[in-house]
């Protein structure tokens, strides 16, 4: 394998596994951050900083999961509504969170200063978003240097994979989470993934509307007029939904079901940053390889 390879591999290994945080924020240098949503805990992280407490851990992990957060980080509750009591105990040096969750800024700032992050507001892309608000909260936090690096490794990965990409013969490719055995949550304009296949060259065989948030809820019926496309399916889907979606008439008659092309890949938080993006630039461009 190429230098090249050697260090895109090492990039994608850490950002599944949170491995690349430097040893210096580790430990009792590290500032008293909390985070009330999975987005700002990611950026957290990918700056090197550990963040003291975290909304819905058990959350987290099941649907962001990288970086991985360490056992030793607390639990605030939910992400509608972290423990104040909590907060206040922890006595942060710093509450971040973001705009879309309804929580009052006012209330936050009467524990600590609160930076909140501007993300799926309208006026750029998901992914400019991203980048502006990772810069933003690296500014404020002095890891300017660290963003930067992010920034760059996540532009040369995706430099790769659509060069790996553009000698093939590319389907055109629905992506989709399941939750219930007659519904998919279908990601498309406005919405990170969207941003990511664009970079990618990689064609949307979705085009309807989408919310602000990048994604439409569609009867399988609606996925069966697609046509001709591969379909990406985000895991978890519940085991007792998968059991039924095997067993659906529906689900058959997609013509990917019926083709061998959906490909199941790992969870990956399709609200996150620039680690999330990252990580599905991978599943993408391996699970396109495979078809």
């Amino acid at each position: 394998m190429t230098p090249e390879g050697l260090r895109r591999r090492a990039f994608l290994g850490g950002l599944a596994a949170g491995a690349f945080l430097p040893r210096s924020v580790q430990g009792a240098e590290a500032p008293n951050i909390v985070c009330l949503e999975w987005t700002s805990t990611e950026m957290l992280m990918s700056l090197g900083i550990m963040p003291r407490a975290v909304a819905d851990v058990a959350g987290y992990r099941i649907w962001a999961v990288a970086p991985e957060l360490p056992q030793t980080v607390l639990d605030l509750g939910s992400r509608g509504e972290p423990s104040m009591e909590r907060i206040t105990a922890l006595k942060p040096d710093l509450i971040v969170t973001a705009s879309g969750y309804g929580l009052d800024e006012g209330r936050l700032q009467r524990f600590a200063p609160v930076e909140t992050l501007k993300l799926y507001e309208g006026a750029t892309t998901a992914l400019a978003d991203t980048e502006r608000e990772f810069f933003r909260l690296a500014d404020r936090l002095g890891r300017r240097p660290q963003a930067e690096q992010v920034v760059a490794d996540f532009s040369e990965n995706l430099t790769a994979f659509r060069a790996d990409l553009a000698s093939k013969k590319l389907p055109r490719v629905a992506v989709i989470s399941l939750f219930d055995d007659r519904h998919a949550r279908v990601y498309g304009r406005n919405g990170l993934f969207q941003d990511v296949m664009d970079r990618l060259g990689v064609e949307n065989a979705w085009t309807g509307e989408t919310s602000a948030w990048g994604f439409a809820t569609v009867g399988f019926e609606n996925l069966v007029t697609l046509g001709d496309c591969a379909v990406i399916s985000l895991q978890p889907v519940p085991v007792n939904v998968d059991i039924r979606i095997r067993q659906s008439r529906l689900w058959a008659a997609l013509p990917a079901v019926e083709r061998g092309q959906v490909v199941d890949i790992p969870a990956i938080w399709p609200f996150g940053g620039l680690v999330a993006a990252g990580r599905f630039s991978q599943f993408l461009h391996e699970a396109l390889l495979r078809l």
